[in-house]
């Protein structure tokens, strides 16, 4: 629109006011569309991007989780400060961990192999193991035995380990009506310790006479087949000499040294076994004197110790509870006499009472009626829901309370 030059000063000066503030309304709504549509379409792309405004590279590296061993800083600090004691590496020492940031926002975890850091390998203490691998059971742990005149004889490991826990029978664990059956005599008789090795199941307990003949291959092939051995010491009966339990007796009335030298010469007759029971021993059972260091010694070596009850006056549980031997009593001779029948109806009374007292422990001599029964019995008492297990199972052990 022009100017009128006609028109009075007022009126023009009033005419370009107005005008001006058109135009600049004109351009001021002009640039809050234009800001309008940029926030749109800011808006919309946002939307569809999840990340954000933050562009990262298609693939961000988050960390290297194998830099930190699985500690943290304050732990590395306090395993500075022990630098001559031998540490344990991180769980993830040894592998190469890599965290990738997706675009989605997910993480992505890569493990690869790689050289340890050189603190030693990571480990977890579980102490000393019960049984032994099966495959190396015939073979004694060296670990276990020390050299002496006598022979090659048991001891506690550097570990602690015991060879009553080496070379025990793995159980169920399970709660339930449990027996053990020992059955000994073994290495006396050739026919009747091949006998008692073909037809015994492998849960029952196998005794070794010390002064029997190829223990060392008797003990192999039981050891293979599944057995828990003990080894029979002989010791002093009341009717001694008239009884006599053979060479290297344990008797009453002679030097303590000189019976611990008898005991070192049974115990290095075999290997794998985990305690000793006694064969005959009356007499020297019921004396405390002769008896103590005996079972000082026994327990030393980590071994337990199984009376068979044949001897009312036995000492053998009043000095175990003193002197922390892992010790048990046999509930009864299941073949006091070589009757199948008899022995089948002693085995029954066994099993009421272990139903009474949740376990129960019977002994038994390798004859053949005793193995037939045994074998015969085993196999029906277990459809019953009879758990048989290894003697050290149901011995009481000072190390277990």
């Amino acid at each position: 629109m022009g100017t009128d030059l006609n028109a009075p000063l007022g009126q023009n000066r009033k005419s370009r006011s107005s005008g001006s503030r058109k135009s600049g309304l004109s351009f001021g709504r002009m640039l809050l569309g234009l800001g309008a549509i940029a926030l749109v379409g800011v808006s919309v792309w946002v939307g569809l991007r999840p990340t954000g405004l933050i562009t990262p590279e298609p693939e961000q590296s988050v960390a290297d989780a194998s830099q930190t061993d699985g500690k943290t800083a304050g732990e590395k600090a306090a395993d500075a400060g022990r630098p001559n004691e031998r540490k344990a590496s991180g769980a993830l020492s040894g592998a190469h961990v890599e965290e990738t940031l997706n675009n989605d926002g997910s993480i992505v975890t890569k493990f690869s192999p790689k050289q340890r850091d050189g603190e030693g390998p990571a480990f977890i203490d579980v102490g000393p193991t019960r049984g032994q691998d099966p495959r190396m059971a015939a073979f004694p742990n060296d670990a276990l035995l020390e050299d002496s005149p006598e022979g090659r004889l048991p001891i506690v490991g550097p570990d602690g380990l015991r060879p009553m826990d080496q070379y025990a029978r793995l159980s169920s664990g399970a709660r339930g009506v449990r027996i053990a059956l020992v059955v000994g005599g073994l290495g006396l008789s050739q026919t009747g310790t091949q006998n008692a090795l073909a037809r015994l199941q492998p849960e029952i307990t196998l005794g070794f006479a010390a002064t029997g003949n190829s223990l060392q291959r008797w003990m192999q092939e039981a050891r293979r087949g599944g057995h828990e051995i003990l080894l029979q010491v002989p010791f002093e009966p009341f009717d001694y000499p008239d009884n006599n339990p053979g060479p290297h007796t344990l008797r009453v009335g002679i030097d303590a040294q000189k019976n611990l030298a008898e005991l070192r010469t049974s115990l290095a007759q075999i290997t794998n076994y985990t305690g000793i029971m006694n064969f005959l021993g009356g007499r020297f059972l019921s004396d405390a004197d002769a008896l103590e260091p005996v079972m000082r010694d026994i327990g030393r070596r980590g071994l337990l110790f199984l009376d068979d009850g044949t001897s009312a006056q036995s000492l053998t549980g009043t000095l175990a509870d003193t002197i922390g031997v892992p010790h048990g009593f046999a509930d009864m001779v299941v073949d006091s006499e070589l009757d199948r029948t008899v022995i089948l109806k002693k085995l029954d009374e066994l099993e009421r009472i272990a139903r009474r007292n949740g376990s129960a422990i019977g002994v038994a001599s390798a004859f053949d009626e005793s193995v037939s029964a045994i074998a015969q019995w085993v196999d029906e008492a277990g459809s019953r829901g009879i758990e048989f297990v290894g003697v050290s199972a149901l011995v009481k052990d000072p190390q277990q309370q």
